[in-house]
């Protein structure tokens, strides 16, 4: 599976329904050593516009737009190639929040979704619904896990 995915955009041109564009997403960027974040589509409201995209900075964690949306493809390499370090009884260094309600998806490898109480491995197939809480990945093995994500703007918490 590739690091960076191939981007396929619809639309409609003189009535017809039609194939925009396609080609590789432009907007991946490598923030640590083979950790890729493509950001491939966004929505700046709700209703979503369906004629309109602005291209975001790709900042690996960027503010999704108030009442918008994020559509990210992540490649998290293994932990020894990003050489994080977890030290017992301290917070995963790589521990974050995002104020999203995160729909994700795993493609390909294995990974660790920690939280400040627990962890679960995750595999191929496996869905999860990450409510704007303060999580960490880890890949625990010896290759990439490639993770898709919808981030939704959202309240709580």
């Amino acid at each position: 599976m590739n690091k960076i995915p191939r981007r396929i955009v619809t639309g409609i041109k003189d009535g017809k329904s039609t194939i925009v564009e396609d080609g590789i997403v432009q907007n991946a960027v490598e923030h640590f050593p083979n950790l890729i974040i493509s950001d491939v589509w966004n929505t700046q409201q709700m209703p979503a516009n369906l004629n309109y995209e602005t291209q975001i900075p790709n900042t690996g964690f960027p503010q999704t737009p108030k009442n918008g949306t994020y559509f990210r493809y992540v490649s998290i390499p293994p932990d020894k190639e990003l050489g994080v370090e977890v030290k017992i009884g301290e917070p995963h260094p790589m521990m974050h929040q995002t104020q999203t309600l995160d729909y994700i998806i795993i493609l390909s490898g294995e990974l660790y979704l920690i939280m400040e109480e627990g962890e679960t491995l995750l595999k191929p197939g496996d869905i999860v619904i990450q409510r704007g809480t303060n999580h960490a990945w880890s890949n625990r093995s010896d290759e990439p896990c490639i993770q898709l994500a919808v981030l939704i703007d959202a309240e709580g918490n």
